[in-house]
């Protein structure tokens, strides 16, 4: 048995048997084959690395050929690794002593040496983990095959173990049979994660190695609320985390009994509960679980399940059914938050140094102006079809809002040009996820008939930490003094200018700052449908004032640990459960 600890991103309970993917989306198959496959595996083995070695020949030929000798010996070390007796030995060793597939085998010796550079001192060395990494995906695409594993056609539930996902493998989970998901890297923050909790799978990420400890067909117990990974559990450990799952379902059937109930305070003031979503489907089961509409519709789901950019009418199909979908609630359709860690860096030839700084969101859309005002005529389209509200992401400067609504004014005149009706005072918003946005909202709010705070963003600009870097998790937190007292400020302003204002981002989906955000003044949360039941227990368990001390006493604190501490403390006190 081996626990690992990791990020906890979704929460929830599963045990089930792994399913291991490699960073190229090989299955790694089971972890022993019968001693009669031995010499089998053994041949295949072989095969394997002379076939890679003819490739590397071959490579390096024409690579000299083409560029020159010097350039050429950059296949020096991949040809210098194949070749090596110690390694080849190492791997055969493992296929005869332990009875492990040649697949295993491999993935696990190359995974090894790819730790070990990772842990040298010097640069270019730990830079050679990309060699051994290249080297791992060739031997693999000759033991495994070229087609990557298709996890819709698992015969059996399954937990999947991964190094890392793409945002379209992450958009397909939906289509599987994966209960739960742990990941070598990541975050509570990245897309990936995103998309997890949105789900409902529960997951843990950052776990650094969990691809390489992990074999298929190992019995997995993956804890989602607390972090943790047991890989190979004995039946001490399998008999209390069972029990674990059941008192959970418990828990989850007793807050599924708020679910037609009002968030309202004891002391009668009401909070309104809004989903965010990811897929069209979703929709509906927001609403199940109590939400008052939708208050975040990420639309990038569209770019991602294709290789191609999807027409006007996919996006108008795909709000439609979320529109119909919530009956008359609110629907605000976020536009494409494009760049990052999604899409437009898989298509780049040459992808951005620091792409959560570059040409992402509104700016990729101001700068595609044809794409964007695809996806705006379309949203036009369906604004007569339910309560839609348009809101523009990333915002900075009142320049970039200004060139967002003039878009939407000219795709507003295509509309008019081709007798398409469409409602042409539909609310305008903007998401609050840049400092300067936080600190010009006074300015912005004259322009605008809603904000959202969007602190997935909002934290790692304002504290400086890459939220899709597990290396720097323990730095991204929302409870770092800097950005409390921001989201206090905007709220403030917001209220006194009489404009509406949400938060939609991981936050407000975690129980620990309901009361702090409740107390700056904030009536509106838009989280994952999972997470409704439970912030409303929270917001029928406590008053307004009580919150509003809470609050005050948050603001006058100057580390993050303390308002950790505190706001754990305090969260106890009237929901045990929660945390």
């Amino acid at each position: 048995m081996e626990i690992k600890k990791g990020i906890a991103v979704s929460p929830g309970v599963v045990i089930a048997e792994a399913v291991v993917l490699d960073a190229e989306d090989y299955r790694i198959p089971r972890k022993t084959v019968e001693a009669g496959e031995v010499e089998g595996e053994l041949e295949r083995l072989a095969e394997a690395f002379e076939t890679s070695i003819r490739e590397l020949d071959s490579l390096r030929d024409a690579t000299a050929h083409q560029l020159g000798k010097d350039i050429a010996s950059i296949f020096d070390f991949h040809h210098g690794v194949l070749t090596q007796q110690s390694i080849r030995e190492q791997i055969r060793g493992m296929v005869r002593e332990r009875y492990c597939s040649a697949a295993q085998a491999v993935h696990e010796v190359l995974q090894g040496y790819q730790r070990r550079f990772l842990k040298m001192k010097d640069a270019l060395l730990r830079e050679r983990v990309k060699d051994v990494r290249d080297i791992e995906r060739r031997l693999l695409r000759h033991l495994v095959g070229n087609v990557g594993e298709d996890l819709s056609r698992l015969e059996e539930p399954a937990i999947l173990i991964a190094h890392d996902l793409t945002p379209s493998q992450s958009a397909n989970l939906a289509k599987t049979r994966i209960l739960g998901l742990a990941m070598d890297v990541g975050g509570l923050t990245t897309h990936t994660a995103i998309v997890v909790r949105s789900m409902g799978i529960p997951a843990v990420m950052g776990l650094t190695d969990i691809s390489g400890v992990v074999s298929g067909g190992d019995t997995v117990i993956l804890d989602g609320t607390k972090g943790l990974v047991v890989v190979r559990p004995d039946e001490t450990m399998l008999a209390e985390y069972r029990q674990e799952k059941e008192r959970i379902q418990v828990a989850v059937l007793g807050l599924n009994e708020l679910k037609d109930k009002p968030a309202v305070t004891r002391d009668g003031v009401e909070v309104s509960l809004v989903a965010n979503i990811e897929f069209p489907y979703e929709a509906r089961k927001a609403i199940e679980k109590g939400a008052q509409g939708i208050g975040l519709y990420r639309t990038e789901f569209l770019y991602l399940r294709s290789e191609v950019e999807p027409t006007e009418q996919e996006h108008v199909d795909a709000y439609r059914e979320v529109i119909h979908a919530v009956g008359g609630w609110p629907v605000v359709i976020r536009t494409l938050d494009l760049g990052a860690d999604k899409y437009t860096q898989s298509q780049s030839l040459e992808p951005e140094r620091n792409p959560f700084l570059g040409l992402r969101s509104i700016r990729y859309c101001l700068q595609n102006l044809e794409p964007f005002k695809v996806q705006l005529r379309a949203i036009l389209r369906t604004s007569l079809e339910g309560d839609v509200r348009i809101m523009f992401p990333l915002i900075s400067s009142l320049m970039e809002l200004r060139q967002a609504k003039m878009a939407l004014g000219d795709a507003m005149e295509d509309l008019e040009e081709t007798g398409i009706p469409f409602r042409r005072e539909m609310p305008i918003g903007i998401m609050v996820e840049t400092p300067a946005a936080g600190l010009m909202i006074r300015e912005l709010l004259r322009e605008v008939d809603f904000v959202s705070l969007g602190t997935n963003d909002l934290i790692q600009y304002t504290v400086a930490v890459d939220r899709s870097n597990e290396k720097v998790a323990s730095l991204y937190t929302a409870s770092h003094p800097a950005v409390l007292r921001l989201l206090r400020d905007v709220v403030r302003e917001c209220n006194r200018a009489g404009v509406p204002c949400s938060l939609c981002g991981e936050m407000a989906g975690e129980p620990m700052y309901t009361l702090f955000l409740m107390g700056i003044g904030l009536k509106q949360f838009s989280m994952a449908p999972g997470d409704i039941p439970e912030i409303k227990k929270i917001i029928r368990s406590t008053t307004m004032a009580h919150a509003t001390k809470v609050a005050k006493r948050v603001l006058g604190f100057d580390t993050d640990r303390q308002v950790t501490n505190y706001l754990r403390d305090e969260t106890r006190k009237i929901a045990p459960e929660a945390l």
